[in-house]
């Protein structure tokens, strides 16, 4: 990339970072005053459709692209994906994802759960790269939980609001957990280098996922209740599939209420304003969680911004 590009897309980074922490009011305000603008985009762009990766072995594979940005360009298709994990694709899904051309894959699951639930299954030639993000023991506590069969346990465990708190820790340690952070950092360079088109994933494709998810959206100037939308939209697609896992429990009998297990199931606003107050708290905000807390400078945004967002 010229110096030139690489000067241009860091200064509409800068002006749509800036311009995301205002409201709609104030974008307006700023959008009428600018002078010899011959182009104005709309301080909330129209809801964009999630592209999902329709596959019998995962639920939550989506395409990050198609969503517009404050500067009125849009997130290229097709470079981007998202997904749960792919350790239990059929021999269908695997062609499905060959199609999608992918030159890497990027797997935020911890040791246990590759144990657990095993390795990605890929089409040839095609290995995922551990990159493991701490879930602060959730994994072992909820199979722990499931396995004892002991409801009066399974209450102690996770009812009572317990639950709930374990996922807001979960997400604040996004952002102050120094290995966690740099796991992101590693992933967001390498979409900025763009070898080719790289899908990452944890086992739900929901919470670290989802972090990484939002905080690639809002660092390419998607609006803020645009990142949020898609971080919320796990709940549609893995819906139908956790009602499922819940109504098993219960007929097997390893599981009196096994609604316990909602609050971790769903994403939900509560958990990712937890990260965010910690980022305006530890980094005084978005700008200076990706600078500071993810270590990326200027040339990385601006490479982001020049290679995604069309």
């Amino acid at each position: 990339m010229s110096r030139a590009r690489i000067r241009l897309a860091t200064a509409v980074l800068a002006a749509a970072l800036a311009m995301a922490g205002l409201p709609a009011s104030a974008f307006a305000r700023t959008a009428t005053a600018t002078a010899g603008a011959q182009h104005r985009y709309p301080a909330h762009p129209q809801a964009e459709t999630i592209r999902q990766i329709p596959l019998q072995g995962a639920v939550n594979v989506r395409d990050l692209g198609g969503y517009r940005t404050w500067t009125g360009g849009k997130v290229r298709r097709g470079l981007v994906y998202r997904s749960d994990a792919l350790s239990r694709l059929t021999p269908a899904d695997v062609t499905t994802v060959a199609g999608l051309g992918l030159t890497e894959v990027v797997d935020f699951r911890i040791p246990a759960e590759l144990r657990y639930d095993g390795a990605d299954r890929l089409p040839a030639g095609l290995t995922a790269t551990s990159r493991p993000v701490s879930d602060l023991g959730l994994y072992a506590t909820l199979v722990g939980a499931i396995a004892s069969g002991d409801p009066v346990q399974q209450e102690r465990m996770l009812g009572g609001g317990r639950a709930e708190a374990y996922m807001r820790d979960i997400y604040r340690t996004f952002v102050t957990s120094p290995e966690n952070r740099a796991q992101f950092a590693a992933t967001l360079r390498e979409i900025a280098d763009g070898r080719g088109p790289l899908l990452y994933h944890c086992t739900s494709g929901k919470d670290r996922t989802g972090w990484l998810s939002y905080v690639l959206l809002r660092a390419l100037a998607v609006p803020e209740d645009t990142a949020e939308r898609d971080y919320l939209a796990s709940n549609t697609f893995r819906g139908t599939y956790d009602a499922q896992v819940r109504a098993g429990l219960k007929q097997s009998g390893r599981m009196l209420n096994p609604d316990l297990l909602i609050p971790l199931q769903e994403v939900r606003t509560d958990y990712l304003d937890s990260a965010t107050a910690r980022m305006e708290a530890d980094f005084g905000g978005f700008y200076g969680y990706l600078t500071n807390g993810l270590g990326l400078d200027l040339r990385t945004l601006a490479k982001l911004q020049a290679r995604l967002v069309g």
